[in-house]
Parts: C-alpha cells; sequence; structure tokens
C-alpha cells in the first residue's frame, strides 16, 4: 500500500508529465510513478529501511530535482529521477527478460542480462539476497522494485549506493565490508576473493577463443588502479578513493564491460570528456533510449501500425 509519501510523487508526476503525450494507458502512468519512487528511494534511502528521514532529505537532491521539474518543460530534462526516457529503459529491460510476463525473473533470466554479460557467481549471490532483500515474496524471483535497484547499480558501479549494494555491508550484518563478494565478511577484499569471482571470467575467455589474461596481471592491475593503503588486501575505505573500482568489479564478474575497458573505446572516451556531469547511468540510459526507439520504429514500419504497446503484452501494473 502506498503511503504519504509515495501518493503526494503520484501528484507530482502527473504535474509535471504531459499525460496526453507521453502515457495514454493508465498502466504506463503508474509504472513510471513506482519506477520513480523506486529510484528516489534507491538514491536517498540510504538506511534501506523503506523511509526517508528529513536528515536523507537534506543531504539528498530530491528537492532541487522536484523544483527542477516543476520548472522544466521536457520531462527528459529532468535526468535525476523523473525522466520518461530513463523509466522507458528500466521497464523495457524487465519486460525482455520476463519472458513469461509474470512480473518475475528467476536467476537465468538474468543471466541474460546485458548480452550474458555477468558471471553465474555473481548472480548466484544477488538471488541469495547477500546485497538486498528481494520485495517480491516469491523464492527465487525478483520482483520489478528488485530489478530497478539491479540495473542502477550495474550501469553505475561508481556511484555510492551501488557501492552499497554491490559491496557495502549494512551495520546490522556486519561492523564493515562487502556485500556481494566479501565472502566471509570480513571487511575486506582479499586476493582469493577475487581469484574466486575471476576464475570464471577467466573460463568464459578461454571458451570465447579469446587470449586469457592470467589472474596473477589481473591482481596487478587491480592494485595499480586502486593503490589500496595494504596490498594484500582491499577496503572499502580504498574503493571510494578510487574513480576506478566500478571498472574493478567489472573486471571480477562482467565479462562485456571488462573488455570495452581493456579496450579503451575512444568513442566512449569521447562521450566523457564532452559530457563530464553525466553520470554512467545518464549515459547507458540515453544509449538504450535510442536503441528501443530504432528497434520500435522497425518493429511499427513492419506491422504497418504505429501502436507500440500491444494489449496482448499489456504491462501488469
Amino acid at each position: 500500500m502506498l503511503g504519504p509519501f509515495p501518493l503526494y510523487m503520484l501528484f507530482t508526476i502527473a504535474q509535471t508529465v504531459n499525460i496526453n503525450c507521453y502515457l495514454c494507458v493508465v498502466q504506463l502512468f503508474a509504472g513510471l510513478a513506482e519506477t520513480v519512487i523506486y529510484r528516489i528511494y534507491y538514491y536517498i534511502n540510504r538506511s534501506q529501511n523503506g523511509r526517508l528521514t528529513l536528515r536523507e532529505l537534506k543531504r539528498g537532491n530530491l528537492i532541487d530535482a522536484m523544483l527542477h521539474a516543476d520548472e522544466e518543460e521536457d520531462i527528459n530534462k529532468v535526468l535525476r529521477y523523473f525522466s520518461y526516457e530513463h523509466f522507458y529503459v528500466i521497464y523495457c529491460k524487465f519486460w525482455e527478460l520476463d519472458t513469461d510476463h509474470d512480473f518475475l525473473i528467476d536467476k537465468e533470466n538474468l543471466i541474460r542480462y546485458g548480452n550474458h554479460a555477468l558471471t553465474y557467481r555473481i548472480v548466484d549471490r544477488i538471488f541469495s539476497q547477500v546485497p538486498r532483500k528481494f520485495t517480491s515474496k516469491v523464492e527465487g524471483k525478483m520482483g520489478y522494485e528488485d530489478f530497478v535497484y539491479f540495473i542502477l547499480a550495474e550501469e553505475d558501479k561508481s556511484s555510492e549506493p551501488s557501492l552499497e549494494y554491490w559491496y557495502f555491508c549494512a551495520l546490522s550484518l556486519y561492523s564493515q565490508g562487502f556485500k556481494c563478494i566479501d565472502l566471509d565478511g570480513n571487511g575486506i577484499l582479499t586476493r582469493n576473493e577475487m581469484q574466486f569471482f575471476y576464475e570464471e571470467q577467466l573460463h568464459r575467455m578461454e571458451c570465447m577463443a579469446q587470449e586469457p589474461v592470467l589472474f596473477e596481471d589481473i591482481l596487478c592491475q587491480i592494485i595499480d588502479m586502486i593503490k589500496p593503503e595494504a596490498e594484500s588486501y582491499i577496503t572499502l575505505r580504498d574503493l571510494k578513493g578510487s574513480k576506478l573500482s566500478g571498472s574493478v568489479f567489472n573486471i571480477l564478474f562482467n565479462l562485456n564491460k571488462f573488455m570495452a575497458f581493456e579496450t579503451r573505446d575512444p568513442f566512449l572516451i569521447r562521450q566523457e570528456r564532452e559530457n563530464p556531469t553525466l553520470t554512467e547511468w545518464d549515459r547507458f540510459a540515453h544509449r538504450e533510449y535510442i536503441r528501443l526507439s530504432m528497434e520500435d520504429d522497425v518493429e511499427d514500419a513492419s506491422n504497418g501500425s504505429a501502436e507500440v504497446w500491444d494489449e496482448s503484452l499489456e504491462a501488469p501494473f
């Protein structure tokens, strides 16, 4: 049941979004509202207790984003929380994985994310609900809210909430540490833990007939990137002090992003330099929205119809 804050957000969204232009289906609007709320809680509710405190509101940027949304005619220019394009990307990515459209996805669904980018070992950790307890209430299934947290964390690993999702342990669990990859919960990332996750990456490279990068070389590269206080392990403080912390975890469990990092795509580098204020998530959402829009245009042309949302595939919001 929606509490006072979500209901207020529904009113705010209704005031800022041109319903006639963007959202001609009630279910789609409900999905946008839910996504906006999930994004707000992901970034601002750092205690993950489902309740925003006054301190969290003051420390966050929600008020500024709401003022921006109130002043801006094009909601897609409000990149913080309210962008319809960002919602469209999140929803479509979930819909692609949810093949039976029961609004739940399992391990085998999630392993297909990003063209099978993630390793089975990290997906197992996610479904063990180590980084975040699922809200779906269905054993072995991830719901839409859970997926929103996942995709925001996966596509912008340099952000603070992403560090908390993948690595940071709440004080109620451990005194400090990494949720997903700190296997023994001792608060430090050791050589053995990094090797455990990298083993699958190495195996995948060999299966794809790519020249494998040995773990010893990878370990040296990670140490050079993070420059930890102690070379025998890495702490959360070390990661927060490095701009390359996201790349470290791509090396360990996302093969596609690892390969992209190794090749140093000049186009992506130029994009980052031209728009330094955009986050990794902003760039990802922009690229995916263009791709999805092009696919919709091709599908509409082939069907001879401008109807994008097929009633037989109505979203279960």
